[in-house]
């Protein structure tokens, strides 16, 4: 572990230099340093995922019609388990403080925390899925909606958590609340990516609910970073 004063050390360069370039470069360096904390929503995921199969039903018929919906609801709450420190261990040390004072546009730096974080949770999870959806015989015709799929959900996840977690940053174990905030947020994306899945393998076009998911994407890419820039101020100054 980091100590506390290298930590804001290394956050220094987010006064003084390019805000999301700075923000961008340091939480990838942390995230490399702290690889158990990367590990851990991936780790979930394929233990909860593999854990299925030993609770309900070894039949290959019937894994095969559930391996949509298993596959996304727990990649759902592999990336809500890790959304909760988005912000917190900056704001644990001061970092935060910093950011919202800074003259760098803040929702370029929220930006760059979410891309890191999709980088280091949502991508290492849609890398996995492939081979989890083998073990519970998902048809060759759902691979590639589930990773397209995962690449846009995984994304959104990211961006709609970090809403609800920079409204609770300031709050003492105030995972409950975020989960409140952005699990309706997530039941779109779930809904249209299980269905893309289910829709390839009875041979219906999909192209519909992946169209959706991106736009979903893409208007949470130009609203959150804004959003969650508000919502920080009004944490820290709440």
């Amino acid at each position: 572990m980091l100590a506390e004063g290298s930590l804001q050390t290394e956050a220094m360069p987010v006064v003084e230099g390019s805000g999301f370039t700075a923000v961008l470069q340091r939480d990838l360096l942390l995230a490399f340093r702290h690889r158990g904390d990367i590990a851990s929503p991936l780790i979930f995921f394929v233990i909860a995922v593999t854990l299925v199969p030993l609770a309900l039903s070894p039949d290959p018929e019937k894994l095969a019609d559930l391996a949509p919906g298993i596959i996304w609801v727990m990649a759902l709450l592999a990336s809500l388990l890790s959304v909760e420190g988005l912000f917190q261990a900056d704001f644990n040390d001061g970092v935060l403080e910093q950011m919202v004072i800074s003259p760098q546009p803040l929702y370029l730096m929220v930006l760059a925390k979410v891309i890191v974080h999709w980088l280091v949770t949502g991508l290492p999870l849609t890398l996995t899925a492939p081979l989890l959806a083998m073990m519970l015989y998902l048809p060759a015709t759902g691979y590639a909606p589930l990773l397209t799929g995962l690449l846009l959900g995984t994304a959104t996840f990211s961006l709609i958590g970090a809403i609800g977690a920079a409204l609770t940053v300031a709050l003492r174990k105030g995972g409950l609340l975020l989960s409140l905030i952005v699990m309706p947020l997530y039941m779109p994306v779930l809904i249209f990516g299980a269905s893309s899945v289910q829709r390839a393998i009875e041979g219906i076009n999909v192209s519909g609910p992946l169209a959706l998911m991106g736009a979903i994407l893409a208007f949470a890419a130009v609203v959150s970073p804004l959003a969650s820039a508000g919502a920080l101020r009004i944490s820290m100054h709440g």
